[in-house]
C-alpha cells in the first residue's frame, strides 16, 4: 500500500488544487496526447533495452573493433542533444534518401539514444558480479556464452533494476521533445488546447498530474520486478 500513497496524495493535491470546473472541456484532448506518450514510451523503453544489452555486452567484448565501434556509438549518443538527434533523424537523413513516419523517427531517436545510457547500466551491472563468479565458470570450463546466460546476467540483473526504472522515467519525459517531428504527444496537445481556451494553470498542471502518475506508476512495476528477481536470486543464492 505504501507505493500507492504519492499517487494517491498527488490525485488529491491536483484535484483540489486546480478544481474540476474546466476540466472537461480540455481533458480528452490531454488524454490522446497522453496515449501517444504512453505508446511512444512503452515500445522505445523495449527497443532501447534490447539494444542497451547488445552495446553493453559489445564493449566488454575480447575484439578491440567490436568495443571501438561500441563506445563510440555511446559516446555520440551520450555526448550529444536528443533534440538534435531528433532533427537529424527526421529532417537531415531525407537529403540522404532516408525518409521515415514520424512516429518511427520519433521511436528511433529515443532507441538509439537511451540504448546508449542503457548500455552503461548493462556494462557496470556485469562488472560489479564478483570477480570468483567468472573465475568459477572459467574453472568449471563453462563456455563464455552459456557462463554469461546461465550465472553471469541472473546475478547482475537485479542491479540493472532500479536504474532501468529510471530510465524508463526519463525516456517517459524525453517523449516531450518528439513535437519536433510533428507528433501530438501529452505535451504538445496541452501546448495547442492552452492556445485554444487560456487556462495555463488548469491544462499545464493536469498535464504535469498526468506526467507524475505515469512517472509514479513506473516506479510501483519497477519496485515489484526489483522484489521478485532479488528473491529469486536469493533463494538462489541459498
Amino acid at each position: 500500500m505504501r507505493h500507492y500513497l504519492p499517487l494517491l496524495t498527488a490525485l488529491s493535491l491536483g484535484v483540489g488544487f486546480m478544481g474540476l470546473g474546466d476540466v472537461p472541456q480540455f481533458l480528452p484532448q490531454l488524454l490522446r496526447g497522453a496515449g501517444l506518450t504512453v505508446e511512444l514510451t512503452v515500445l522505445s523503453f523495449v527497443l532501447a533495452i534490447a539494444g542497451a544489452f547488445v552495446i553493453g555486452l559489445a564493449r566488454l567484448s575480447t575484439y578491440v573493433t567490436v568495443r571501438v565501434v561500441a563506445s563510440i556509438y555511446v559516446e555520440i549518443f551520450r555526448g550529444t542533444s536528443l533534440l538534435v538527434q531528433l532533427f537529424w533523424i527526421f529532417f537531415v537523413l531525407p537529403e540522404f534518401g532516408v525518409n521515415l513516419d514520424p512516429f518511427v523517427a520519433a521511436v528511433t531517436g529515443l532507441t538509439l539514444n537511451f540504448a546508449a545510457y542503457g548500455s552503461e547500466i548493462v556494462r557496470g551491472a556485469i562488472l560489479s558480479v564478483p570477480r570468483g563468479q567468472h573465475e568459477a565458470v572459467i574453472a568449471l570450463n563453462i563456455g563464455k556464452w552459456k557462463a554469461m546466460r546461465r550465472v553471469i546476467l541472473p546475478q547482475a540483473l537485479v542491479p540493472m533494476i532500479p536504474p532501468f526504472g529510471n530510465l524508463c522515467v526519463d525516456l517517459m519525459k524525453s517523449t516531450s521533445l518528439v513535437s519536433v517531428v510533428t507528433l501530438r504527444d501529452l505535451t504538445f496537445a496541452a501546448y495547442q488546447v492552452n492556445q485554444a481556451l487560456l487556462r495555463t494553470i488548469q491544462i499545464f498542471g493536469v498535464a504535469m498530474l498526468i506526467y507524475y502518475i505515469f512517472s509514479q506508476l513506473v516506479r510501483i512495476v519497477f519496485a515489484q520486478l526489483e522484489r521478485r528477481f532479488g528473491r529469486g536470486l536469493s533463494r538462489g543464492r541459498v
